[in-house]
């Protein structure tokens, strides 16, 4: 089993997992205000589910290189769609503010 840490919540998932898809199933609060309701559902197309990821991973899919480059977003940001995301490591993720998660302040 690998652990996925959100904050001080530590989540138990398989290797190959969707990221977004376990964060949810756990209750954990991926999308920032309205984005709750108004998202691609998993998509890759609307870039909501962004987060901060520390761990090993695969390199971006050409869906999620896309949607990074474009604004609100920058790929110099190094954040990630969790939607496109298979968890490969133990990993820690953080979700900023902004609507997108594009933000600076770190979400509690």
């Amino acid at each position: 089993m690998l652990k996925i840490t959100f904050g001080e919540k530590v989540i138990d998932c398989n290797v190959g997992d969707n990221l977004r898809k376990v964060l949810l199933e756990n209750d954990v609060p991926l999308y920032n205000g309205n984005a709750r309701i108004i998202n691609c559902m998993g998509i890759g197309s609307c870039g909501t589910c962004a987060v901060e990821i520390t761990g090993n991973i695969a390199d971006r899919n050409w869906k999620e290189q896309a949607r990074l480059s474009f604004p609100p977003h920058k790929l110099d940001r190094q954040r990630r769609l969790a939607c496109q995301v298979q968890v490969t490591d133990d990993l820690i993720v953080k979700k900023y503010d902004g609507f997108w998660g594009q933000g600076d302040r770190l979400n509690s």
